[in-house]
């Protein structure tokens, strides 16, 4: 990569990982095809949620960035992509600048969104200001406390399904159900093969940094299984939606079905990979396939 200018737009642009925001935009998606299929799509709560998901992303790896690299996690044997702080492109004083302000336009997101549906809601807006302060406590305990006790999986199945699906579906219906908690699991299950497989690479290097994650404290051959099995259980709980009605047989062959033919094909290149930087198309496979079956999903769920 030819030399990136200290503090500048293009450090900035790759600090903020856009790749990433794939990850933040399914659940709002496959909330608001269900809240469609429901019959309570409304265009601006979805909206004002999507760009909400989107800047707390990039706050998230704002954080992340910061903190690995003071922690000394970012080291010269890194596998995964290159970091901001670590390479020089962005100084901790100015990340930290960054972190503050794209936290504040997620705020201000946030806030536009509770005054939309002030007294609309059950109960009447304030459970919207409670999970705002959650997803900032999550931006900052998961990169500095949590990721290094092996707690990473479980909170990526809370903020990257429960949250934003049924807070996306919730703020258009003012409601949940039981369609809605499958959907969150589907949809957190899916986004979990990438966290998988990112500490599937970098298995050594995280145990050699203390950091406690599913694969390091259960080894290699349980990581590779629990990225499989993830993408089978996101499965066999769309079958769920057959039950209710949401999918016809059809629906679910060329999206849930779809969606795994590739995701096992991209394990069987994981397993023969096994180790190093070539993990990292494998990464890209990842994020395609989570986007292929958010879309095929979503899709489905609108006809």
């Amino acid at each position: 990569m030819k030399e990136i200018k200290q503090n500048s737009l293009q450090a900035w642009v790759l600090a903020a990982r856009p790749k990433t925001l794939t990850a933040a935009l399914i659940p709002v998606l496959l909330g608001s095809a269900l809240a469609f299929s429901d019959g309570c799509f409304q265009e601006i709560p979805a909206l004002l949620c999507a760009f909400f998901a989107c800047f707390m992303q990039i706050a998230a790896n704002f954080i992340n960035d910061l903190f690995d690299f003071r922690k000394g996690s970012d080291r010269e044997d890194r596998l995964g992509p290159e970091r901001a702080c670590a390479q020089g492109w962005i100084t901790p004083s100015a990340m930290k600048t960054g972190i503050g302000l794209t936290l504040l336009i997620a705020s201000l997101t946030g806030l536009s969104l509770l005054f939309y549906l002030w007294g609309k809601l059950p109960h009447g807006g304030w459970e919207l200001i409670l999970v705002g302060v959650l997803c900032i406590l999550f931006a900052f305990l998961y990169t500095t406390y949590l990721s290094y006790r092996g707690w990473g999986d479980l909170l990526v199945l809370i903020f990257f399904g429960f949250v934003p699906v049924g807070g996306t579906y919730y703020v258009q219906s003012g409601t949940l159900n039981a369609d809605v908690v499958v959907l969150s699991i589907v949809c957190g299950l899916v986004v979990d093969t990438l966290l998988i497989l990112n500490n599937y690479r970098d298995r050594e290097q995280d145990a050699r940094s203390g950091k406690r994650t599913l694969v390091v404290r259960f080894g290699e051959k349980f990581g590779s299984q629990l990225y499989l099995g993830c993408g089978i259980l996101a499965v066999l709980l769309c079958l769920w939606f057959l039950y209710t009605g949401h999918l016809t047989l059809l629906e679910f062959i060329w999206a849930p079905c779809v969606y795994f033919y590739l995701h096992a094909l991209t394990w069987r290149k994981m397993v023969a990979i096994h180790s190093g930087k070539k993990l990292n198309s494998i990464l890209g496979e990842t994020s395609r396939n989570m986007l292929f079956m958010g879309l095929l999903l979503s899709v489905a769920l609108c006809q």
